[in-house]
């Protein structure tokens, strides 16, 4: 397993909804949760928003993705878009959290590009996490590096 520590920090709340001027009628992960669920990948027990962690200096690159769904169109009148999905621990207050490291391609993402030291994460509901937390990411060698 590789480890990387990093900081809870507030995204565009675009994929929770919760942002006021959002083009989507939904959080993008609500929307999106149907799509990926017929692809194979049922995330409907996990919180519809990511987890944004902030891992810098160090950055991830996606090795070899358990999940890979090219060409996803997941709101009509919008462009078709590629997501990987990467197995990950959050562990945080002592607790582990199963999830996922969700990442949208940045050649096909619509709008919100992220740093390459931001990852962001699918996990359920953390009760207690807050921006500005700290938390250590538990990810598998063989699907990401960290450098």
């Amino acid at each position: 397993m590789e480890r990387v520590k990093g900081i809870v920090q507030q995204g565009y709340r675009v994929a929770s909804g919760l942002t006021d001027n959002s083009p989507y009628p939904a959080g993008t992960i609500e929307l999106q949760i149907p799509h990926f669920l017929a692809l194979g990948l049922d995330l409907r027990n996990y919180y519809p928003g990511t987890l944004n962690v902030n891992i810098a200096p160090q950055q991830l690159q996606i090795l070899e993705a358990t999940h890979c769904f090219r060409d996803v169109v997941w709101l009509e009148g919008f462009g078709c878009e590629t997501f990987s999905f990467c197995h990950c621990t959050v562990q945080f207050a002592q607790q582990n959290h199963e999830g996922w490291i969700y990442y949208p391609h940045p050649e096909t993402k619509i709008n919100h590009a992220q740093p390459a030291n931001l990852v962001e994460v699918l996990a359920p509901h953390i009760p207690g996490i807050a921006y500005g937390d700290e938390v250590c990411l538990l990810t598998r060698k063989a699907e990401v590096q960290i450098a």
